[in-house]
């Protein structure tokens, strides 16, 4: 169970469809939440996801933001007014972690600038949330976990789905046996808009004065001035992580938090630039193979991944997992359960009746349990990002482990980038999870 999390209950009808019994149940969460310990924050990066991690943070009782870092001038403006006239903001990071005042900070940056904000942070004592993945290189996350272990300061990466309650329950029914053994896993996502194909909008006063590019790029390979990859950074190579560490991210650590898993041992990707040819150097359709090994927690077994950018279905996005007796279909706020097994063939009660009767009474009708039961959250539920930044400021508070820290983080974030080198090295690519190291 997650850390911080409340408890977990289950109420709610019978639904008949068909001749197939359906049974849907209703998920909820108690909130316990406690505003005696105020906890002051900042955002750096104040784009699209740190705005809405800022904002979701702020919705936790006993949370106040004061300062803000970007390096385009037009989102410093932006923050201004959503949070205060009165709130700090700057384009240099570090005069955020030299604040006394500031116990917090979410990480919103382009993915090139996790691991060294994240460090910084940890060094200089704050606290920190990082968007995933949590590096940008399957080099750089040692130097995080280092630094949280020195630190002794809670860090969570922004997964946010891994604290919802459809995981939750996933994981009880997994760890329960619903599913049986498991054999194999699949997950799906699908966009097809521009927005969600990360073309974003170019502000029209876009500018090297109005954009700290020389900032930007200090840390990666020099270039002129280009808004392309600075406001649209997720289609190139230097600054994001193609499909794989946008969204493949999400299907590890729900995955991984599901079945216990450390991860896989070989990683196997294709695919290619099908639809969005606007000059992005990465993949539009992926699809990852991932051979994970058997541990004291699951069996081997396999897992599937795929993304998709022109896509009719308007965004799906799913996890499977496949086990002997049953499967699970898992969303953030659904869990479908459906068993392939209508009665255990070594029940004893059962084996004893048939030895009791003859053979027209053995042919009796018997009572079946339910082929599909769905547990879904209950109107009001305020969704896996307030549950998971819930999680962080328990941490914060009270110093508890939080559910994704920096080496469950990269153990999410090790093959999805991992799948990036598969698909541009054109090869299998081989890891360990357990010392997390890249072996071949």
């Amino acid at each position: 169970m997650a850390a911080g999390a409340a408890l977990l209950t289950t109420s709610g009808p019978s639904i008949l469809i068909g001749q197939n019994e359906v049974r849907q149940y209703f998920l909820d969460r108690e909130q316990k939440i406690s505003a005696n310990d105020h906890i002051q924050i900042a955002v750096i990066g104040a784009g699209g996801m740190g705005t809405e991690d800022a904002n979701t943070a702020l919705q936790i009782p006993g949370v106040k933001l004061i300062a803000a870092c970007d390096l385009y001038d037009g989102r410093l403006e932006l923050a201004r007014q959503r949070w205060g006239k009165d709130i700090f903001t700057t384009r240099d990071y570090r005069e955020i972690l030299a604040r006394p005042d500031i116990d917090a900070v979410i990480i919103g940056t382009p993915d090139h600038w996790h691991k060294q904000i994240s460090v910084d942070a940890l060094n200089a004592g704050k606290s920190a949330y990082c968007e995933k993945p949590m590096v940008h290189d399957v080099t750089e996350g040692a130097a995080v976990i280092q630094a949280q272990q020195k630190s002794g300061k809670t860090y969570q990466v922004g997964s946010q789905g891994l604290s919802s309650l459809g995981n939750e329950k996933a994981k009880e029914l997994y760890e329960s046996g619903a599913i049986g053994q498991l054999i194999y896993a699949e997950g799906f996502w699908a966009r097809n808009s521009p927005v969600g194909a990360w073309q974003y909008a170019i502000p029209p006063d876009a500018s090297k004065e109005t954009v700290d590019w020389d900032r930007y790029i200090s840390n990666t390979t020099k270039r002129d001035f280009d808004p392309l990859r600075f406001f649209r950074w997720r289609n190139y190579r230097d600054y994001g992580t193609g499909v794989s560490g946008d969204l493949f991210v999400h299907l590890f650590s729900s995955l991984h938090f599901v079945i216990s898993s450390i991860g896989p041992n070989k990683i196997m990707a294709t695919g290619g630039l099908r639809y969005w040819k606007d000059g992005r150097e990465v993949p539009d359709v992926l699809l990852g193979m991932f051979d994970y090994p058997e541990t004291k927690a699951h069996p081997a077994f396999n897992l599937s991944l795929r993304v998709n950018f022109v896509d009719g279905t308007s965004g799906s996005t799913y996890l499977r997992m496949v086990g002997s007796e049953g499967a699970m279909d898992v969303t953030w706020d659904d869990v479908y359960l459906r068993k392939n097994l209508t009665s255990d063939p070594m029940d004893a009660f059962l084996e004893e009746k048939a030895n009791e009767m003859d053979k027209a009474l053995s042919e009796r009708k018997r009572m079946l349990p339910p082929a599909e039961a769905h547990y879904t959250v209950e109107k009001g539920y305020k969704g896996a990002h307030y549950d998971h930044f819930t999680n962080f400021f328990n941490g914060v508070r009270n110093g508890k482990k939080v559910v994704e820290d920096a080496s469950f983080g990269f153990r999410a974030a090790a093959p999805a980038l991992l799948c990036n080198d598969s698909f541009f090295e054109e090869k299998t690519v081989r890891w360990d999870p357990v010392n997390m190291k890249r072996v071949g």
